[in-house]
């Protein structure tokens, strides 16, 4: 049985998506088509984004989900990625803040996705 699991984000434009996740991650993608380009986050895991399965998305679409990256490190590593992230003007959805599990926060994709950052545990 296979066990890896792919997270799917759904995106007007996957080169574009992907250009902006690519630039997020720090990474190039592991497989790419036209239309559906995934990442390799590590053993059992990929995120994927893929277009042509709505019709214009809209950010001002509320979102009931999302991905989330689990960071190693404490808050000084997460807060580092949220000034990264905002000096690239990424759209920040939550500042960082104590959610309980510690420091978190959440930015949107261009297409309105949800991005959470956390620590890993």
């Amino acid at each position: 049985m296979t066990t890896s699991v792919v997270s799917i984000v759904y995106v007007n434009d996957a080169p574009a998506a992907a250009r902006f996740y690519g630039d997020l991650l720090g990474m190039s993608p592991s497989f790419e088509t036209p239309g559906y380009i995934t990442f390799d986050l590590g053993p059992g895991a990929d995120l994927a984004v893929w277009s042509g399965q709505f019709e214009d998305l809209s950010p001002g679409v509320p979102r009931t989900s999302e991905v989330c990256l689990a960071v190693d490190g404490g808050p000084d590593d997460v807060d580092a990625i949220f000034k990264q992230w905002r000096s690239k003007g990424v759209t920040i959805l939550t500042e960082p803040h104590d959610a309980g599990f510690g420091l978190t926060f959440v930015a949107a994709d261009p297409d309105g996705n949800r991005i959470r950052v956390a620590p890993r545990g």
